[in-house]
């Protein structure tokens, strides 16, 4: 019978061994595992990360080079000697190709980066290429072969 007297913590409730900060009887001491004086030995202090306490920082003192562009797209490329390697292997259904025929085929993963055909090698079959971008080559020897090419925006 349940009892105020006999109730107990659920195994696994309490995970401290010791109580740190309750004085010199603790085992703790008096500085509760925070070392003497100093600025992390007070209550609530935070320091974030990279502050080398009013010291120039790391990231400061190096230099900087060259430029970032943050609105740069970045992205997944497919060379033609891959697509006319596919199409030797029977690999597409019918010679429409897209950024999902691509993703099931496992030639690219990433479903929200975007696709660009690069003209690397040679195709000698007529597809219908569908996809976010074309270099200019690649673009050229599509539509040699009787191909089209399609963007997709």
């Amino acid at each position: 019978m349940k009892h105020i007297g006999n109730l107990k913590y659920a195994d696994g409730a309490k995970h401290k061994s010791k109580r740190i900060g309750r004085g010199v009887g603790s085992g703790h001491g008096g500085t509760a595992t925070k070392g003497h004086k100093g600025q992390k030995s007070r209550s609530g202090a935070t320091v974030r990360i990279g502050f080398e306490g009013g010291q120039m920082p790391l990231n400061r003192r190096l230099p900087k080079f060259g430029f970032f562009n943050r609105f740069r797209i970045e992205y997944q490329i497919v060379n033609l000697d891959t697509l006319q390697r596919l199409a030797d292997e029977n690999k597409f259904e019918s010679n429409k190709v897209d950024f999902d025929t691509l993703i099931n085929l496992g030639v690219i993963s990433k479903k929200r980066v975007p696709l660009k055909i690069l003209g690397n090698g040679e195709l000698t079959v007529a597809l219908e290429v569908t996809a976010h971008g074309f270099s200019r080559t690649a673009k050229e020897k599509i539509e040699s072969v009787g191909g089209k090419v399609t963007v997709n925006e």
